[in-house]
């Protein structure tokens, strides 16, 4: 019987108790009959009790098989990209190998976000490595591409045998031709342009928004033509040197003096017509 059942009928033995209680003190019904309406009431309570007791046991043996359940659901601690699998169906995954068909994991996935690259460093160059010095990354795959980067920390400890120290590089551009495990070559860059050189004359230094991209080749948009509020945009061509902080040198493309867009949409065309905003 449910428990709503049996409260039901509880309810209904308890009522004849108290009917019975005020017949038997008038002499109307036997001692008998009241001692057996309680003992039905009393069984009563027993029974619903009983049943209380064991929804609350089936109720936490729910719980239990939901928790199993869940369990058989392996869920990544960070949104990635699965790039090996280790297990195979019917193995058994353990956190150390006894042989067999134990392994010690299920699979690798990479935070294509999160993407980093680690150098080696000699020794004698180290020393002028430091966190958040620009650097320049150039992918195997690509050399003609030239990524921005920044050093993210020196790892405290040294190899022996190669005389190096490692270096984790942060990349500040995401791509997905960027992928895990590529060829890359880095070259650490100053953080200023020392003053008075022919080099930084010849060249043009522009906020790196002002850079954006149209296909694989890097362009700056040119505002020209000025009327009132109102311009049109240039697009330009750059060939682009160092990464000097937050800005960009641009050895070809642009010349001093030049207005250009920042943080230019994808949309933006040559020839396409912007609002000049006001200057504070």
């Amino acid at each position: 019987a449910t428990a709503e059942a049996t409260a039901a009928r509880l309810r209904e033995a308890e009522a004849n108790v108290e009917r019975l209680q005020g017949l038997v003190g008038q002499q109307l019904v036997s001692q008998a009959q009241y001692e057996q309406a309680v003992a039905e009431r009393d069984a009563l309570r027993a029974q619903l009790a009983s049943t209380r007791r064991q929804a609350g046991v089936a109720a936490d043996q729910l719980r239990i098989a939901e928790i199993g359940v869940d369990n058989t659901i392996v869920r990544a601690p960070f949104a990635g990209v699965v790039t090996a699998k280790a297990a195979q169906p019917g193995e058994i995954v353990s956190p150390m190998a006894t042989g067999g068909f134990t392994r010690t994991g299920i699979g690798t996935i990479v935070d294509m976000d999160s993407l980093e690259v680690e150098v080696d460093v000699g020794e004698s160059y180290i020393g002028r490595v430091e966190p958040g010095m620009p650097v320049e990354a150039t992918l195997n795959a690509y050399p003609d591409w030239k990524i921005p980067a920044h050093v993210i920390a020196i790892i405290p400890t040294a190899d022996r045998g190669k005389a190096t120290v490692k270096v984790r590089i942060g990349l500040d551009e995401q791509d997905p031709r960027i992928v895990p495990e590529m060829g890359v070559r880095v070259s650490f860059l100053e953080r200023s342009e020392p003053a008075g050189t022919d080099e930084a004359a010849a060249a043009v230094l522009v906020p790196s928004s002002a850079i954006a991209r149209r296909g694989d080749a890097p362009v700056a948009f040119v505002v020209a033509g000025r009327g009132g509020e109102r311009a049109t945009v240039e697009q330009r061509a750059l060939e682009l040197g160092r990464t000097l902080g937050s800005d960009r040198e641009v050895t070809s493309g642009l010349a001093g003096g030049e207005t250009v867009v920042l943080d230019a949409p994808p949309e933006l065309e040559d020839g396409a017509e912007v609002r000049i905003a006001a200057q504070e």
